[in-house]
């Protein structure tokens, strides 16, 4: 049901992102095999809008329902990498980020889960950060947010 369909070599893969912020930090999510955060969120599901499909990442990963401030960012990105297989792929990945509403006492309930059996953790990283984060526009735009919705194209395909 994932929108994540494979197209001639390359796979094009329709996903949402949730923007939480608080006290200067972003709820990113981290796994023990890779060496970088990304945003909590997921694929869009066939029939879901962009918007359903936040809010249903956001509860599946934090177990807490959270209500969309607005949409943030429209990001296109192109990259090559691995999905479904072991095969090294060009990707297409259109992705929606959403701000959400933060309540003033919102803690995380839970900080662990797993997705496709990989144990995954949530973790509040300062804006200011070495670290690398997915988005990477997450570290300049976030610092002075916009009301309007930005359009983002990210693309690391090789040069022709």
């Amino acid at each position: 049901m994932d929108l994540c369909v494979r197209c001639g070599e390359g796979v094009i893969n329709i996903r949402v992102g949730a923007i939480i912020l608080k006290d200067g930090k972003i709820l990113m999510v981290k796994n023990h095999r890779d060496d970088y955060y990304y945003s909590v969120g997921g694929r869009i599901q066939f029939g879901e809008t962009a918007g359903e499909a936040v809010r249903r990442e956001v509860k599946e990963e934090l177990g807490f329902e959270m209500e969309i401030d607005r949409l943030g960012f429209v990001c296109e990105a192109f990259f090559y990498g691995t999905i479904g297989d072991d095969k090294e792929r060009l990707i297409y990945e259109p992705a929606f980020y959403f701000y959400m509403k933060v309540p003033d006492d919102f803690e995380i309930q839970k900080d662990t889960f797993l997705e496709d059996g990989t144990p995954e953790y949530l973790e509040w990283v300062p804006l200011y950060t070495d670290q690398t984060i997915y988005p990477a526009f997450f570290k300049t735009e976030l610092l002075h947010p916009a009301r309007e919705t930005k359009h983002i194209v990210a693309d690391e395909r090789l040069p022709v």
